[in-house]
Parts: C-alpha cells; sequence; structure tokens
C-alpha cells in the first residue's frame, strides 16, 4: 500500500507535467489555419524559387505542412491551384485615374506595374497562356488598361488591340521562352558560338555582322524600352489623326 508521502510525491509529478507541459503547449506556435490564401501563396513561393515545374499538390502540401487530401478540401486540381495564383500573383490592379500626363503616362505606368509584377513571378507569362477561366484581379488589370484609352478617339477594337499589343510586348520581353530565340547575347554581342561556326565554316551575314559590331554593348533588355516607345509613338500618331478635324 502507498504511503501518504507516495501519493504527494505522484501528485505533484502530476501536476508538474499537466501545469508545465500545458504551458510549453500554449507557447508552441499554433499551425495556422489552411485557406485557399495560404495554399496559393505557398505555392507561388515554390513557383517564384523553383519554378512552375517544381508545383504540385503534393509539393505544395508537402510545404504547408499537410496531407494532399488537406489540400483537395480547399482547391480540386492543379489547375484550380494555378488560378488562384495567378489572380493572387497579380494583385489589385493600379488606379490609372490618380496618374497626371493623359493617356499615354497611364499607359506607360500600367505597362511598368504589369512588367514589375512579371519580373517578381518570372511564371507568370507562361501560366496565363490558354483558355482558361480569369480571377476579377487579372481582368481588373486588362480593365484600367482599356479604360485609359477611352476619350482618345479610338474605336472600342481599336483600344481592345492597343492593350493586347502592349500586353503581348510585356510578355515577349519577359517571358523565359525568349531567351536563345536570337543569335546574340545580352551585350548584344554574337554569340560565341555562332561566331565560330561563321568563321569555321565561312558563312557571311554582314547585316547581323555589322549590327552587333556597331552596336554600343548596352544589357539587352529584349527591346522593352525600344517596343514601348514605338508602340505609343505609334497610337500618339493614330489618335492625332482622329482628333484633326475633317475638311473634306
Amino acid at each position: 500500500m502507498a504511503s501518504s508521502g507516495e501519493d504527494a510525491a505522484g501528485d505533484q509529478a502530476g501536476s508538474i507535467e499537466l501545469l508545465w507541459g500545458l504551458r510549453d503547449r500554449q507557447a508552441r506556435k499554433q499551425r495556422p489555419a489552411l485557406t485557399v490564401d495560404r495554399i496559393a501563396r505557398a505555392a507561388i513561393e515554390l513557383a517564384d524559387t523553383e519554378g512552375m515545374a517544381a508545383v504540385s499538390m503534393q509539393q505544395v502540401a508537402s510545404a504547408l505542412e499537410v496531407t494532399k487530401m488537406a489540400l483537395y478540401r480547399h482547391v480540386s486540381s492543379k489547375a484550380e491551384l494555378v488560378a488562384v495564383m495567378i489572380e493572387t500573383a497579380v494583385g489589385e490592379p493600379p488606379d490609372l485615374g490618380a496618374v497626371p500626363g493623359g493617356w499615354r503616362a497611364r499607359m506607360e505606368a500600367w505597362a511598368a506595374g504589369m512588367r514589375e509584377t512579371w519580373q517578381r513571378h518570372p511564371w507568370l507569362p507562361v501560366a496565363t497562356v490558354g483558355q482558361r477561366v480569369m480571377g476579377p484581379r487579372e481582368i481588373g488589370w486588362t480593365e484600367c488598361a482599356v479604360a485609359a484609352l477611352e476619350g482618345t478617339g479610338l474605336s472600342g477594337d481599336e483600344r481592345m488591340d492597343a492593350v493586347f499589343l502592349l500586353s503581348g510586348h510585356i510578355r515577349n520581353t519577359q517571358s523565359a521562352a525568349a531567351a536563345g530565340t536570337q543569335p546574340w547575347t545580352t551585350q548584344r554581342r554574337l554569340n560565341p558560338l555562332i561566331e565560330e561556326l561563321m568563321r569555321t565554316r565561312d558563312v557571311r551575314f554582314p547585316g547581323l555582322v555589322g549590327a552587333t559590331e556597331s552596336a554600343d554593348g548596352a544589357p539587352l533588355d529584349n527591346g522593352w524600352e525600344f517596343g514601348l516607345r514605338r508602340i505609343l509613338d505609334g497610337l500618339a500618331t493614330l489618335i492625332a489623326e482622329r482628333a484633326e478635324p475633317d475638311v473634306r
């Protein structure tokens, strides 16, 4: 039969375990609830650091320390996961109405904002192609660009075409798929391998050689600044023509 001293020691041990164990459990960081936003942000972090190929339901579940089945309670498929990734990554569209300087300044601000977003998330150009459901944020980016051209004299078709053209320019200059599409380096010099082949195979490309030899070697931006200015210059010319009175 246990003595009263043994009983007291047992009670103390139980109290210590209960009280100090409880304290330890309370101090331990509680895992936040699993939500669509948490899932999307974990997937975005994976895509940003390792590329879109690294994103899978299993990888995202592992990053969140949950089971894959727990993910399926919130997003039903990889396609749905990518959709919420895009909608989260693009962020809220800019308020172009607060940009001074007319339609051109607003379109420059819009293009710069889009480019910055795609630079921050380099997987976006590839993920945002094909027939798919778009969210209100992504559509909002297009809406504010089309709206910025209202009152310019351009027709609805022309406003949509202008935004489509600018979007394509941003996509082409930011997409990783653009790498290696031309035989020159980021310093506008001939790719050494191409140059060697031209020398050993006695192949002549005088236009290309002349252009690269006269280039200043400035870092290549894939024609971002040049293309943006030329597109906006062309729109400015058309808008000016529409503003001229018909003297016929």
